[in-house]
């Protein structure tokens, strides 16, 4: 479900008027997180490190409303929930998206987001979001990289849709950790938003739950 946010009572209305006109109106924000926790306790009992980042990642989406605002026009909604939609690496070398529902029960998650991914790989065609939907959040990996920064491709001033990108996990010290961006809209989000979506992630990174899955 969806809800309108009012303006006239929204705390926020000011900033989402100022941003709402800029032709740059998107800031980024790389943070390290750490994943010692899924890399010595999830995955030796079979929790995929990729499916558990989707999981933490769309926690962490949903624990902040902001992130789940979207505009249209002058008007601002919130959707109770948003899908993941992320890029997955085809048989035939290129890449597709996949759309996966974000379950709070980590099990039910796993579940759904194997058979979907699975089934998206084998796709031929594209399956990118023309516009047609706004509830949904980018994800992308860069397991290759461990990047300091990372900016996404943008249509335009009017996207509103948040972008996540993590890369290569690496250990030091005995500790596993790994970079993640989050690119959203200034009209709609700040960087106490930012900075609770990061926490919020680091908390559902840390409290997998460490039962054999699929």
């Amino acid at each position: 479900m969806e809800h309108p946010v009012d303006l006239a009572t929204w705390p926020r209305a000011a900033q989402f008027h100022f941003f709402r006109g800029y032709t740059r109106p998107h800031f980024a924000v790389t943070s390290r997180l750490d994943v010692t926790h899924l890399m010595t306790q999830a995955k030796p009992n079979g929790t995929s490190p990729y499916r558990a980042c989707l999981y933490a990642i769309g926690a962490g989406l949903h624990a902040v409303p902001e992130l789940l605002m979207r505009f249209r026009g002058d008007d601002v909604i919130r959707h109770d929930s948003v899908d993941l939609s992320m890029t997955v690496p085809t048989t035939a070398g290129s890449f597709t998206y996949a759309y996966v529902p974000y379950d709070p029960d980590f099990a039910t998650f796993d579940a759904a987001a194997h058979t979907l991914i699975t089934a998206a790989a084998t796709r031929t065609e594209l399956s990118a979001n023309s516009g047609e939907r706004d509830d949904v959040a980018y994800l992308s990996c860069m397991p290759w990289l461990d990047y300091t920064a990372l900016s996404n491709a943008m249509p335009g001033p009017d996207d509103c849709i948040p972008r996540i990108g993590w890369g290569k996990i690496s250990q030091s010290g005995g500790r596993f950790s790994m970079p993640m961006t989050a690119e959203v809209h200034h009209a709609l989000a700040d960087g106490a938003h930012v900075g609770a979506y990061f926490a919020a992630v680091q908390t559902g990174l840390d409290t997998l739950p460490v039962i054999r899955a699929t």
